[in-house]
């Protein structure tokens, strides 16, 4: 019998490395569809997902109602968010500073007393609200990406955009506080994205 002869140390070395590489692999791309699984939720309950509809001109800014997407409504905290937005929209929409302080935290409420938050929106009108998207934040919080229309006085637009109606699309933080979800400060720098009517 002759014997083998031995193989070469880089290729002992090559099935082990090859073995722990594609187990990796495997364990990378099975931990990545978790993560990104969508949660199957029951929405039969009060939430009731929507498309956008197109508002003529001269009903701007649109119904005060938060609506929902498919993908909001399934998210397991997509009532609750709901709700709160919609407290906070119907505040600013009826001036009542009130029940808007009810849907902030505590540091947003600090931000915005009430002669600063009434001079603020005294001629503010939001509608054609929609809740797009809710994702997990730092810990317990949520971000929140709402889309609505506001119609002012141009003279009290944002600093960069003085007009009468204005589209925005921004990112709300949520933090639990008092039991609930409440919309905190807006991370400084952040930019909404606002366009003209």
């Amino acid at each position: 019998m002759t014997a083998r002869p031995p193989a070469p140390a880089r290729q002992r070395w090559l099935v082990p490395v090859l073995v722990v590489v594609l187990s990796i692999t495997v364990g990378g791309g099975l931990l990545a569809r978790e993560l990104y699984r969508r949660p199957v939720v029951d929405t039969t309950g009060s939430i009731v997902p929507t498309t956008p509809t197109p508002v003529d001109e001269k009903d701007q800014p649109g119904p005060g109602d938060v609506k929902v997407t498919d993908d909001a409504a399934r998210h397991p905290e997509g009532e609750a968010v709901r709700t709160v937005l919609q407290d906070y929209f119907d505040g600013i929409n009826h001036r009542d500073y009130d029940q808007w302080a009810r849907s902030v935290s505590k540091t947003r409420l600090a931000d915005n007393p009430r002669t600063q938050w009434t001079s603020d929106y005294r001629s503010t009108k939001d509608g054609s609200i929609l809740l797009y998207r809710i994702e997990p934040g730092a810990g317990s919080s949520l971000r929140v990406l709402v889309g609505f229309t506001s119609t002012q006085s141009s003279n009290e637009a944002p600093q960069g955009l003085k007009e009468g109606c204005i589209r925005w699309r921004l990112v709300l933080p949520m933090i639990l506080e008092g039991g609930g979800y409440k919309i905190d400060t807006i991370t400084p720098g952040t930019l909404p994205e606002q366009e003209k009517c």
